[in-house]
């Protein structure tokens, strides 16, 4: 038998993370752990390699989806059974890891939907704060950062943002919660875009996140959500991240970095 911390990692899935790039320094140990027991690809593999790197207390388990019945609503589950099913791919995969590491944030969401669910039932179209929390859900990037750089991404002002701004972003921390975006970021491409929800305290990215955890969950309030107080920030653009980016031509690409338009929410 090899041992698990000396097994080649497996091939799943296709392709592999590359837990070295900066947007997955959150991730990368508990990652790595669970991408290598899910390795056998055996139904409800990644379920099962997600509780086996679960922290005590955690609030929820994961089981495979087979488990969620036709006819319930994803979000009502997790909330009535404490249990996340969960599908053997990296889109699920993502998900859990976020369960592992920023618990309070999670149930706090789910807590949520689950309240618009029970209130309006499964609509058609989501009304506000289900629709903003799905979104923060998927796609959310946390940043702490100095005024005058948030002022900057708020107003799409690319040039300043990563130009003279530029030296702000050492005292910025960043940190992709959603985990359809970090799946689109295992094969990285420049129109990656995340919806960013500013942190009032500063937090280490790739330390711990109990701090932060606690104080997101509480400031996840229905009103502050549907409000949708997302700035839009194309994620290769964060100095540091992508070598291309040391060009200030990076930049210039307006299909990209689009300009801000007029009484218009993201």
């Amino acid at each position: 038998m090899v041992r698990e911390d000396t097994a080649a990692p497996p091939a799943w899935p296709r392709p592999q993370p590359d837990w070295a790039a900066p947007w997955f320094a959150p991730w990368r140990g508990v990652g790595q752990a669970v991408w290598r027991r899910a390795g056998a690809a055996a139904p409800g593999a990644v379920a099962a390699a997600l509780g086996a790197s679960a922290p005590p207390g955690l609030p929820v388990r994961f089981v495979p989806a087979s488990r969620l019945p036709a006819d319930a609503a994803y979000e009502a589950f997790i909330a009535h059974q404490r249990a996340v099913p969960t599908r053997d791919n990296g889109h699920d995969a993502f998900n859990g890891l976020v369960w592992l590491r920023l618990p309070a944030t999670k149930a706090r969401l789910n807590a949520l939907q689950a309240a618009e669910i029970a209130r309006d039932g499964v609509r058609a179209r989501r009304g506000p704060v289900r629709d903003a929390a799905t979104v923060f859900d998927e796609n959310a990037v946390l940043l702490h950062a100095p005024d005058a750089l948030w002022q900057a991404l708020a107003g799409r002002r690319w040039g300043e943002l990563f130009g003279p701004l530029r030296p702000l972003w050492r005292q910025a921390s960043v940190l992709v919660f959603g985990h359809a975006a970090l799946e689109k970021l295992v094969t990285p491409y420049k129109s990656i875009t995340g919806h960013v929800w500013r942190v009032a305290q500063p937090f280490d990215a790739a330390g711990d996140l109990a701090a932060l955890d606690a104080w997101l969950a509480a400031d996840l309030t229905p009103d502050k959500l549907a409000a949708k107080p997302f700035a839009p920030l194309p994620l290769l653009g964060v100095p540091g991240w992508w070598a291309a980016n040391e060009d200030a031509a990076f930049y210039d690409d307006a299909e990209v970095f689009r300009p801000a338009r007029q009484h218009r929410k993201y």
